[in-house]
């Protein structure tokens, strides 16, 4: 299994908005692409921005590419993401699961 981070960060006053934007259209998709094994979105509040890390969880590479494209590595935006996100970040993480 692979998991697979990504990283942005809002400010502070657009947090709660964001954070419901992730929870009605971000996880639904990411869980409803094959070979998804869960979507959770984390929140650290730091001053006068938030951060936001989202945490999913693979089968397979292949699994990715169905849902991030060829380059599996690069970061996916929705629509709307640019009103809220102080910046876009290019990259993603990822991550053997060795136990989980």
């Amino acid at each position: 299994m692979i998991a697979r981070t990504w990283h942005g960060r809002v400010p502070l006053a657009k947090s709660d908005e964001y954070l419901r934007l992730m929870r009605e259209v971000a996880i639904p998709d990411y869980r409803k692409t094959p070979g998804n094994r869960g979507a959770y979105a984390l929140r650290r509040l730091d001053g006068d921005k938030a951060h936001f890390l989202m945490l999913t969880f693979w089968g397979s590479e292949k699994d990715i590419e169905a849902f991030a494209g060829s380059d599996v590595t690069k970061a996916r935006y929705y629509p709307g993401d640019e009103d809220y996100l102080l910046e876009l970040e290019d990259r993603t993480q990822h991550y053997e699961v060795i136990e989980g």
